[in-house]
């Protein structure tokens, strides 16, 4: 299991941080990047590698993890492959593999982790620990295997397979342990533990940028060279964000995670390379604070933004209440899979397609124009809010799906010109002969007088449209009380904990396939198996928030999470 679980020290690393549930108490220290020589596009540091590791071996989330169906699918990417193959082929060159028990015997107190190259993983390594605990790892016992060579007065051990070309050389100098997979990394750290002047990865423009813009260090740091990172063939491919565009306006990044008993936070600092154009700012709007104290106490996500545009508004409004729908799918990156079978084409579900007319296409109806854009481009929105949640049916079967968009206008809005415009957009879509989009009054609120629910009300400069007439009165009643929040460019928020019952209930109705429920080796199901069990294994985890803030040349992003007993 333990070499199954092993990727690489950088996995390692990320992996013990992400799921330590307590702060390290190590004292500060000079950052060890002084250490590793220049060129590097990442650098990871743990103030306590050992402490993280150890947590992270003890707590309930390892075992979960490894047991669970987002672990077993994991286990057969592409990603893991690639990684397990680097793996094996360190194992063959140091003569043990890089498993847990190996990873644990070289984490030290303060360790780091300089990385050269995605596509090779060529990294150094360099741990913090007693005089002579290094000297009783198991690498040390087959040094005899290895080249003995000597840089600024220090033997360290090197070894390179003929066939893969991998390279491992290690050493200890004081009391650091240095891992390295090139023999010119070992030897630059080396000559630099002993005193050389030689630059450093602590002294690259990029670096000192990075740390000049970002507090004291947290209980993890990751610093990144973005100009060298984003155009990586190997980032581009594995990045799990696919937004390689928005990434290309950075030029380096400094993210420090920050670890306690009640939640961890996320500080990151991403520095622009257009700082000539960045206006400086409060880091965002007022606005946008205002409109998150607005979000209804059972509500699962909230996203709220500043100053979106006419179109953005619009296309909330269509997506989330008017015209709900996915919208375009992402283009494929790879060929379509081959679905061999006996000859037969087709299936009963076919029956219900349609053949004879084309698909109903609700984006043809987003691109005409219409009095409610006019409306929204006319009083120009300082700030929106889409807040979404679910609740059990009364059947106790399926579950109900609440919305609601609020858009803050710079004036007050026109109440009957708000409602004839929402009634002329969705009559094209919804009715025959204009029935069903007679507006009645309720208490507080206009509703749609047809099957399909639809509330509205304004409030002065709040608009506030949602398919659920009582978070219009929840909404309505926040309405001008006093916000903690500061101004931000983005907030955004998901309660993990009031949401994870409804999730599971809903996407195991939306997954099941009659004969698959239960069969043995058959492939988990994305969202009620694969994306479930993760939900379950963080089930101490309660809510996320993430908050992005404008500060001239640089966007800070701070994400918390909350952790419950």
């Amino acid at each position: 299991m333990n070499r199954r679980v092993a990727l690489a020290i950088l996995g390692m690393i990320a992996l013990a941080a992400l799921l330590g549930a307590y702060s390290s108490s190590a004292t500060d220290e000079p950052a060890l990047a002084r250490f590793a020589p220049p060129g590097a596009m990442l650098y990871l540091e743990a103030r306590d590698f050992s402490g993280l590791l150890a947590r992270w071996n003890d707590s309930k989330q390892k075992g979960a993890w490894l047991g669970s169906a987002n672990y077993e699918v994991f286990s057969r990417s592409r990603l893991f492959l690639r990684l397990k193959e680097a793996s094996e082929q360190f194992a063959e060159t140091a003569g043990l593999p890089p498993d847990l028990d190996f990873v644990t015997q070289a984490a030290g107190s303060q360790s780091a982790l300089a990385l050269y190259d995605i596509g090779k993983l060529q990294f150094l390594y360099i741990a913090r620990m007693p005089s002579g605990q290094a000297e009783r790892l198991a690498l040390f016992d087959s040094r005899g295997k290895f080249e003995p060579r000597t840089a600024a007065g220090v033997t360290f051990y090197y070894r390179k397979q003929a066939d893969t070309g991998r390279e491992v050389a290690f050493a200890t100098a004081g009391e650091f342990l240095l891992l390295a997979t090139r023999d010119d990394l070992m030897a630059g750290a080396l000559a630099r533990i002993a005193g050389s002047k030689d630059a450093s990865l602590e002294s690259e423009g990029w670096w000192e940028r990075s740390v000049a813009a970002a507090g004291p260090s947290g209980d993890l740091r990751m610093v990144l060279n973005l100009e060298k990172i984003v155009p990586s063939p190997y980032f581009r491919s594995y990045w799990v964000q696919r937004n390689i565009t928005e990434m290309k306006a950075f030029s380096a990044a400094i993210s420090d995670l920050r670890l306690s008993s009640a939640e961890f936070r996320e500080e990151r600092v991403l520095l622009k390379k257009d700082t000539e154009a960045a206006v400086d700012s409060d880091g965002g709007s007022a606005a946008t604070a205002e409109l998150v104290q607005l979000v209804p106490a059972d509500a699962g996500v909230y996203v709220a933004a500043a100053n979106p545009t006419a179109d953005a508004c619009l296309a909330l409004l269509e997506s989330k209440l008017l015209a709900p729908h996915p919208g375009p799918g992402p283009s494929a990156q790879t060929a379509p899979q081959v679905q061999l079978t006996s000859g037969e084409t087709g299936g009963s579900g076919d029956m219900e397609t349609r053949i004879d007319q084309p698909p109903f296409d609700t984006r043809a109806l987003a691109a005409t124009p219409s009095e409610l854009k006019a409306l929204l481009a006319k009083n120009s929105v300082e700030a929106s809010l889409s807040a979404e949640g679910t609740e059990p049916g009364n059947d106790g079967v399926f579950v109900r799906l609440r919305t609601a968009v609020v858009l803050l206008g710079s004036a007050d809005w026109d109440a009957a010109a708000v409602r004839t415009a929402i009634a002329d957009f969705v009559r094209p879509m919804y009715t025959a002969g204009g029935l069903g989009v007679a507006w009645e009054e309720k208490a507080g609120h206009q509703e749609l007088n047809g099957l399909w629910p639809l509330a509205v009300a304004v409030r002065g400069k709040y608009l506030i449209l949602s398919d659920d007439p009582h978070w219009i009165g929840d909404i309505s009643s926040q309405i001008g009380r006093q916000t903690a929040e500061q101004p931000a460019r983005w907030i955004a928020g998901f309660n993990h904990g009031g949401e994870r019952e409804q999730f599971l209930q809903l996407t195991r109705l939306l997954d099941y396939q009659a004969g698959r429920q239960g069969a043995a080796g058959r492939e988990p199901e994305f969202f009620s198996d694969n994306m479930g069990s993760l939900s379950a294994v963080l089930s101490k985890v309660t809510s996320e928030k993430v908050v992005v803030r404008d500060a001239g040349g640089r966007v800070l992003q701070t994400v918390t999470y909350k952790w419950g007993e």
